[in-house]
């Protein structure tokens, strides 16, 4: 029901623009959260499955190049940035302030994922952790993830289940998805696309809040 009520209010939709007055607020939003380092910390734990799932599924990072789209602070960038040192990382963010936290050796590029400033093809692999929820319009976000991804890259994107909305806090822009549903998106651009939910930890049962979908171009 919940839902339903969502959709007729057009809360989340796919549907909705990117106007510039939005993508303002939600830059000043991640601007005045950079100072929160309890909320938006710069590091994180790499025993995490989050990132532990991403470093599985890309493998050998060695000479490869890699972005992290809409990254924050880098803390995901740093532990594949310390477990590949040879790996060519890119970590990109709306929001500046963000970004003067990305440490030495990682690329840091200001920029929308709506409009990712590289050409088609340039990475070997990226990933996206719960910062789709914010893109607002989700199918031109996968698109262009998918674009600058070579043919046989990789991509994760790790974000909420849809399903169990209102377990938190939320902007009004933010939207969760569904399994099924960014499946469909990412098959548009990618031969090979499968999800699953997952936990924080990996001795942890998921309990139904994350997901993560995983493609191959």
């Amino acid at each position: 029901m919940f839902t339903l009520i969502r959709k007729w209010l057009g809360i989340g939709s796919s549907r909705s623009r990117l106007d510039a007055e939005l993508r303002r607020r939600i830059r000043l939003s991640f601007e005045e959260a950079s100072s929160d380092e309890e909320r938006f910390p710069s590091t994180i734990d790499p025993r995490i499955y989050h990132v532990r799932l991403i470093l599985e599924y890309f493998g050998d990072l060695a000479g490869k190049r890699v972005l992290d789209v809409g990254c924050g602070k880098g803390r995901f960038a740093r532990v594949l940035a310390a477990e590949y040192p040879r790996a060519g990382i890119c970590a990109l963010d709306l929001a500046v302030a963000m970004l003067k936290c990305v440490p030495p050796g990682i690329r840091a590029c200001a920029g929308s994922m709506t409009e990712l400033p590289f050409a088609d093809g340039t990475f070997d692999a990226a990933y996206a952790t719960e910062s789709l929820e914010h893109a607002v319009e989700i199918e031109r976000a996968v698109a262009e993830i998918c674009r600058v991804v070579k043919p046989g890259g990789r991509i994760v994107i790790i974000d909420k289940n849809a399903e169990q909305w209102g377990r938190l806090a939320t902007p009004e822009w933010e939207r969760w998805f569904g399994r099924k549903e960014l499946e469909r998106l990412l098959r548009r651009h990618c031969r090979e696309v499968s999800s699953r939910f997952i936990s924080y930890w990996e001795d942890v049962p998921p309990d139904g809040l994350f997901l993560a979908w995983m493609a191959r171009r």
